[in-house]
């Protein structure tokens, strides 16, 4: 006997067995027999096989062999006897008893298979030293069968137990140096695609938990198979009667789609080691290699459908991918986790799979939709909004087919699914558009309401004040989910909110507030059981706010707070952690606001304190950082960076919390002045920089506070007070004397009591990284406490005499009927207040010197505050539910705080979130200024707009320089509120304010002017210029001198103006006098930087002045037909003065007619001021009592400033 014959036919069966070759094996048998006769036990086996194998090929799916076609009874007692005989070869004996259980296995005795079958493979397999290919083949056909039996006997774990043990010859496959062979390939994924589908019937039947560390073994070892083959991933099926090997990596993506939504561990064992450290980017990268598998898969097996076919496996595998998507993109997972890319690169992905998909489906308005919301994600508005629209023109030809055939269509989207996607449409529209995309979303609400309003499953439950059920189908339509249907009158109600502020339908703007009121309203119907839905009761809050109705507003943001936190399961996965604290940030501004409207400014600054405390610990929100007193200690130390909340904020709710701060400062200029306000500006240039960054390496400039000064001793005077906002002046303003600890010792506005440790200590100011060679150095701000001594300023301040006296003019012109009382016959005058409580109003003498220039001393801080001595319990105000306000909303039902399906984070570009974040910087420039102009620190104020210049000048030229050419500078794109131009007449409309302080008429007309050329409609410079023409009109501002007019047409104008004081005590000191140019009165030479391409100043008068002129009561009447002044000595033609007073007249009327001026009281009261100089009292004094009306529901600061300028949280 030769051994190496021997050896050459044992190698030869080995392969004819792993190949599957079963004609060959008898002959090789023989010659095994021949040459090796010891190895009887390996070729009987090896015989037994090849039977088995050709009578399970030879059977069909409806037979199977039997006892008799294998000859099991003389069959098996032979293999059962050369099993006890074999001892020398292990792998032989192995090989046999496996080939025993098979045989049982075949012929459907499963009982004694799983007897003969070994009990733990993970335990023999490794015994046997350098196991043979077959070996290995053997050991995972004895895993499935021995699994296979105890599922057949409903034993489902059992049988997992035995797969897993089955895994550990699974490292004869991926782990050998050659491809394996076809029986081993076999059999690998039969074992495999056995493991997987049990494993997921298990969990779907929740009998194995996810968080099992086993629970994703089979489809990890699954997907490390196919790893382990040379080429891609193969689709069919491995064998006869398998499922499709789709379908397992379907399981697989099911699986790991569940961990994923349900926030859950992800199982540890059989993970492919990888660099990465966190389970959740391990989940990620798990997760996409799987979808990507599944995708290739499906798409290459799918055909497009004919006609009468659907795709509902593509369209149940886009609404998976987009479920996984808004959880990954969501607020509930970091940036960090994400990977490179971040949200962009995963909503990049996601739209190549929708696109993709689209291409084996037809007209799906699943993926249309999807389309509609992935696009918003990155900021593709115009791709997403005509989306919108081709789903709409699709669902609404379907729809009317199905109603005229009465076939549902399985494809299109229910009236549910419609609803609640118009509804997101709406509130995107609104959130992020401008003008037009308000008027479109308007429409659209029309449609909306439409809609319902013809739904068949609507009419008979419209009435009915029980709970909506849940959605299912009767006939071809569903009914429609309670939430679906308050956040459809939610969104229209939003939508009509937004559509009066911009509609050019003056008349009509009432009536369209009043329908928003009613669809708020009715989304908080407790029949939709959503009647504490906060986007709601915000929205609802702040109209009524703007409508001036300020008790009623305070009760809904009260309803609001008070409502109980929601214990919905993973909401934080959605909405982020401290969802439900976050969502209250701009509720508590509001009610801030409210509070100032009513005068109670230590309840408001308490409603300021109360959006951070809800936090708790300020580290929470700004993260722990260790603030050191000295340089060398943070050098040696270097404190780690801790992350906060805010780190993980989108820039929206950042600027919400910047804006609280905003408004905390303006309740302390108001409190204690602006002085104080100077000093806590520091504050707020901090928090940006701990928001958002700053650009700049080292700071350019160091700002310190100037010194504290005494603060006035009453609110009258100060920014925002009653008498002090358009009925004073604060020209001429001087520090009073100290009137006490009682006001200032108040803790929510004291300097000393704003606690920077959650800041950092020295900030690099976010400058941008921005110069100008040309601008003002930055306002220099000395840091100083009370006790000590008022340090040196870095500018003089000069005093502010010499403003118009023109508000004077009512009270002073005997002839003006407009000065005296509405209603003198009617006793004191009690007026309805906008929250049905008394505050202080002026009454008796003192209700005559209202609209007056006062310099009478006024009342300390304490006496604004007589009817609340005491502050109280924040807490307290909060739960206390008002009087006689049950009509708004029945919260008794339901109590539990919700929110709307919120729309995705959107993720702009680097360049666009730059200049997002430039355009926030400089309105806290801006208003920086305003701190010190009303400080009188006129050239601090003017480098505080200089700061704000340069980020202005630094936006005009990238944008003039965008090569794309999709950037403009006079329009805002979307998710911009304020275009270039518009922030140009920003800052030109502050540096007007600033010249009126400085005593410089000329140059604010100047300033104003430049701010109408850049934006027209500006409402400051329209205000400022126009204050500037009354006053030349009625001469208290006239020419220094002059050339007579040549014409009789509009006579030239002066390019330096003074006060009749100043003429009559020297008017030889006057300078800077020129010739009168040939141009309207208002209209002079002097020009912007920038002058507009689009149109000019004589257009721009042309359109205001051109027809007929609208007053308060829309009169076709011209203000100078109606009067003529009396001639007196006066230096300017009356000419001038009439076109003065005329083009101030126009530019007024049109700015209180539209959406950003028709609530401005400093307009109005302008405009009362051109009524009463055309000899129009009774106008006048209609305008007047309308100032009062909105005066008195004016809070601190705009409405605007709320809701991102909108009403959407």
């Amino acid at each position: 006997m030769s051994t190496a014959k021997a050896q050459n036919y044992l190698a030869l069966l080995e392969i004819a067995r792993c190949e599957g070759n079963w004609s060959a094996v008898p002959e090789l048998v023989r010659k095994v027999r021949k040459h090796a006769p010891e190895r009887a036990c390996l070729t009987l086996a090896a015989l037994t096989e090849a039977q088995i194998a050709e009578a399970t090929q030879s059977s069909t799916e409806n037979s199977t062999p039997t006892s008799d076609t294998l000859q099991v009874a003389q069959q098996l007692p032979k293999l059962v006897e050369a099993i006890e005989n074999e001892s020398t070869y292990p792998q032989d004996r192995f090989q046999a008893t496996i080939c025993a259980g098979w045989l049982h296995w075949v012929v459907g005795e499963y009982s004694l298979a799983a007897l003969r079958l070994p009990n733990r493979i993970d335990e023999e397999y490794p015994s046997l030293q350098n196991p043979s290919e077959w070996t290995t083949v053997c050991a995972l056909k004895a895993a499935y069968l021995k699994g296979n039996c105890a599922a057949r006997t409903s034993q489902p774990l059992d049988a997992l137990s035995v797969f897993e043990t089955g895994l550990a010859a699974m490292d004869g496959v991926w782990g050998a140096d050659k491809q394996p062979r076809r029986q081993l390939r076999y059999w690998a994924e039969l074992f495999l695609s056995e493991y997987s589908m049990l494993s997921s019937q298990v969990l779907s039947r929740q009998e194995k938990a996810l968080q099992d560390l086993n629970s994703l073994s089979g489809f990890r070892s699954w997907s490390r198979y196919w790893e382990s083959l040379v080429g891609p991933v193969i689709g069919g099926q491995g064998f006869r009667g398998s499922v499709p090997r789709r379908r397992i990596w379907y399981e697989y993506y099911v699986a790991l789609s569940n961990i994923l939504e349900l926030d859950l561990p992800l199982p540890t064992a059989h993970v492919k080691p990888i660099n990465e450290t966190s389970a959740r980017t391990q989940l990620r990268i798990e997760l996409k290699k799987t979808e990507s598998a599944y995708e290739a898969l499906l798409l290459d097996e799918t055909q497009f459908p004919k006609a009468d076919e659907e795709r509902e496996e593509v369209e149940a595998f886009v609404q998976l991918a987009m479920k996984n998507w808004s959880i990954l993109c969501g607020r509930g997972w970091k940036e960090a986790d994400l990977g490179q890319g971040g949200r962009a690169s995963i909503s990049r992905g996601v739209l190549d799979i929708l696109y993709r998909a689209a291409t084996k489906t037809y007209h799906s308005t699943a993926i249309l939709r999807h389309l509609v919301t992935v696009h918003l994600a990155v900021a593709e508005f115009d791709i997403a909004f005509k989306a919108f629209d081709s789903y709409m023109e699709v669902v609404k030809k379907a729809k009317a087919r199905v109603e005229k055939t009465g076939v549902a269509e399985p494809s299109l989207d229910d009236d549910n699914t419609v609803l609640k996607t118009m509804s997101q449409a709406i509130v995107a529209l609104c959130r992020y558009g401008g003008a037009s995309a308000i008027e479109k979303a308007h429409d659209l609400a029309r449609e909306l309401e439409d809609t319902m309003a013809h739904l068949p499953q609507l009419q008979p439950a419209s009435e009915v004040a029980t709970p909506i059920e849940p959605t299912h189908e009767i006939g071809i339509h569903t009914k429609v989910a309670g939430d679906t249907l308050a956040f459809a009158w939610q969104a229209i109600g939003l939508a009509h909110a937004s559509w009066s502020r911009v509609t050019p339908d003056a008349p009509s703007r009432t009536e369209i507030q009043a329908k928003a009121i009613r669809s708020l309203r009715k989304s908080l119907s407790p029949a939709f059981g959503r009647s504490r839905d906060v986007q709601s009761l915000y929205s609802l809050g702040l109209l009524l706010a703007e409508r001036r109705d300020i008790g009623a507003a305070i009760e809904v943001v009260k309803a609001a707070l008070v409502s109980t936190k929601s214990q919905e399961p993973n909401a934080a996965l959605v909405y982020g952690p401290y969802w439900q604290e976050r969502a209250f940030i701009p509720v508590w501004h509001l009610l801030a606001l409210l509070l100032s409207a009513r005068q109670d400014f230590m309840m408001a600054a308490r409603a300021c304190e109360g959006a951070f405390e809800q936090f708790k610990d300020p580290s929470v929100l700004f993260g722990s950082q260790q603030v050191f007193h000295s340089e060398h200690l943070k050098a040696q130390a270097a404190p780690q960076a801790s992350f906060g909340l805010v780190d993980e904020l989108d820039d929206a709710e950042r600027e919400a919390i910047l804006e609280v701060k905003m408004t905390q400062l303006a309740l302390i200029e108001l409190l204690e002045g602006p002085e104080i306000a100077v000093n806590a500006s520091y504050e707020l240039i901090t928090l940006y920089s701990r928001l958002f960054g700053s650009t700049a390496t080292t700071p350019k400039t160091s700002l310190q506070p100037p010194p504290a000064q005494i603060p006035p001793k009453s609110s009258s005077g100060t920014v925002r007070s009653f008498r002090g906002s358009i009925f004073g002046s604060r020209a001429g303003k001087s520090p009073s004397p100290a009137v006490g600890a009682t006001a200032l010792s108040v803790d929510v506005v004291s300097a000393e009591s704003r606690p920077l440790s959650t800041l950092p200590g020295t900030p690099s100011l976010p400058s941008n990284g921005m110069s100008s060679p040309t601008a003002a150095p930055t306002p220099a701000i000395q840091i100083t406490t009370e006790k000590n001594g008022s340090a040196q300023r870095s500018t003089s301040a000069k005093p502010t005499g010499g403003r118009s006296s023109r508000r004077s003019s009512i009270r002073n012109r005997d002839r003006s009927a407009s000065g005296g009382k509405r209603a003198s016959s009617s006793g004191p005058n009690y007026r309805n207040v906008p929250d049905g409580e008394a505050f202080f109003s002026p009454e008796g003498n003192l209700s005559s010197d209202a609209f007056a220039l006062t310099s009478r001393p006024q009342a300390s801080i304490a006496s604004a505050f007589v009817r609340r001595q005491n502050v109280g319990s924040l807490d307290t105000f909060i739960s206390t539910k008002a009087k006689g306000l049950d009509h708004l909303v029945d919260h008794a039902i339901d109590g539990v705080f919700s929110l709307p399906p919120p729309l995705p984070p959107i993720v702009f570009s680097k360049d666009e979130e730059k200049r997002q974040r430039s355009v926030i910087l400089i309105r806290l420039w801006l208003m920086v200024a305003g701190f010190y102009r009303r400080a009188d620190m006129v050239e601090d104020a003017k480098g505080a707009v200089a700061e704000a210049q340069k980020l202005v000048q630094t936006l005009e030229t990238e944008l003039t320089n965008d090569a794309t050419g999709s950037l403009i500078l006079k329009v805002p794109k979307w998710a911009e509120k304020r275009s270039v131009d518009e922030l140009w007449a920003d800052v030109w409309a502050e540096f007007g304010n600033i010249s009126l302080t400085n005593d410089a008429p000329l140059d604010a007309r100047r300033n104003f002017e430049s701010a109408l050329t850049y934006f027209p409609n500006h409402a400051a410079g329209i205000v400022g210029l126009s204050n500037i023409l009354l006053d030349i009109y009625t001469e208290d501002l006239v020419p220094v001198s002059h050339e007579p007019s040549s014409h009789d047409s509009y006579s030239h104008t002066h390019s330096s103006v003074a006060t009749n004081s100043e003429l009559r005590s020297n008017s030889s000191k006057n300078k800077g006098t020129s010739p009168l140019t040939n141009e309207p009165l208002g209209l002079g030479p002097n020009r912007p930087i920038r002058p507009p391409t689009s149109f000019s100043n004589a257009e721009n008068e042309t359109n205001l002045a051109s027809g007929s002129y609208p007053d308060f009561k829309h009169s076709s009447t011209l203000p100078h037909k109606c009067f003529s002044p009396e001639p007196r000595p006066s230096s300017l033609p009356l000419i001038d003065r009439l076109a003065a007073r005329d083009r101030a007249y126009g530019l007024l009327s049109a700015l209180t007619k539209r959406g950003s001026g028709w609530n401005n009281s400093e307009a109005w009261f302008a405009l009362s001021c051109a009524y009463e100089e055309s000899g129009q009292p009774e106008k006048a004094k209609d305008v007047l009592w309308w100032c009062v009306d909105l005066e008195e529901g004016r809070a601190i600061r705009d409405w605007s400033v709320l809701g991102d300028d909108g009403y959407i949280l």
